[in-house]
């Protein structure tokens, strides 16, 4: 809305003047700063003021050019940025004195014109357009050095409020450890569900396929024994569907054959609730990553099923670049919460891999379960 973009501005602007008048103090305290450097007994506090300015610049830049940048400095990189930001706030200073220089002398040829004066003692017919033509260049000039200063402002901000090279690979060396992991209690969440699943599906109809046989060989009666025949062939059936139902669960071969759409809409089908789905794919992207969309989104409609009480089910699945967006709605009661057993297990293989993971789920519903992978 036009409205929206110049309220922004404003602020943009507001905000510039902000940094202009403060460049002067910041200045003053980073030749100050450094020549008290020399004495050790002030570093502390010299550090301490650098700091505090610094914090009043990120306060700045996410209050009025909604640039929120990580506290990741230290000490001397505050008083540097102080340095370097002074000089680009100063360029901004002398920004703005253009731009009142300019707009005293339209308010000065404006009044002359109002009152009947002459712009000069050589006026000729040509003399207003070509003061208009100069306002419009020097007011373009002025708003495009606006920009510049702001996108300088970021820049420096980035460059000396963000992680250093250093810095950035610790993190990524920490990360890579949390998500390996996170792998291991994936697997290990896996394994554990393989096994609850075949204990309490398969081996009790296995159990269960052995005792009718018992009794079937111990009957004297034909028909009894015929009558328990037939149970353990209808409880061989159950336990193939049980044994067919763990495999899908472990790994659905649609997924191999057809991609994610394709498994998706067998898990749509098998689903006892109305599935909605919308994929918009495209190409097939990697394997791993269309597991990981697999399971969330058949852990997402389990628990669903299981305890949210929903009359419906909305899958959406799409492709921005190189990342995958997986969506789960339902319409049930909500309180779902990403620390329960099943979610903290998905939000683990999501992290596993490289992802981030979402569940918005207010009491009343509806639940979104949103999981964002790269698929490059």
């Amino acid at each position: 809305m036009p409205t929206v973009d110049l309220r922004h501005a404003l602020r943009v602007t507001v905000g510039l003047a902000l940094g202009a008048l403060s460049a002067f103090a910041e200045l003053a305290v980073a030749i100050v700063a450094t020549l008290a450097l020399v004495v050790p007994a002030a570093r502390t506090a010299v550090f301490d003021v650098t700091c505090w300015f610094a914090e009043l610049e990120r306060s700045r830049l996410r209050r009025y050019l909604d640039h929120p940048t990580p506290p990741v400095y230290r000490d001397v990189r505050a008083l540097r940025y102080l340095a370097v930001r002074s000089l680009a706030g100063g360029l901004g200073a002398g920004i703005f004195v253009l731009i009142g220089l300019g707009v005293a002398t339209a308010g000065i040829t404006a009044w002359r014109m109002l009152t009947g004066h002459p712009l000069g003692d050589d006026q000729d017919w040509y003399d207003m357009p070509v003061l208009l033509l100069m306002g419009a260049l020097l007011i373009f000039l002025a708003v495009q050095g606006l920009i510049g200063v702001a996108a300088l402002d970021r820049r420096l901000a980035d460059h000396f409020f963000g992680p250093t090279k250093e810095e950035r690979l610790r993190m990524r060396v920490a990360a890579l450890t949390n998500s390996r992991a996170e792998v291991v209690e994936a697997v290990n969440d896996e394994r554990r569900r393989i096994e609850r699943d075949l204990h309490d599906g398969v081996q009790q109809r296995i159990v269960s396929l052995g005792m009718q046989l018992g009794r079937a060989r111990r009957a004297n009666d034909p028909e009894r024994a015929q009558a328990l025949l037939r149970q353990a062939h209808e409880e061989t059936q159950l336990a193939l569907q049980e044994l067919r139902d763990v495999a899908w669960r472990v790994y659905p071969v649609a997924l191999d054959e057809g991609g994610l759409g394709t498994a998706l809409e067998a898990l749509a089908e098998r689903s006892s609730l109305p599935v909605r789905l919308r994929c918009e794919l495209g190409d097939r992207v990697s394997r791993a990553t269309e597991t990981v969309a697999y399971f969330v989104a058949s852990e997402a409609v389990t628990n669903a099923i299981k305890h949210s009480a929903a009359n419906r089910i909305d899958i959406a699945v799409t492709r921005s670049g190189t990342m995958l967006t997986l969506t789960i709605t339902d319409d049930g009661v909500g309180g779902a919460h990403i620390g329960g057993n099943g979610l903290s297990g998905l939000a683990r293989r999501v992290g596993a891999a490289d992802g981030r993971f979402v569940v918005d789920s207010p009491i009343g519903g509806p639940t979104t379960v949103a999981a964002v992978l790269p698929c490059a």
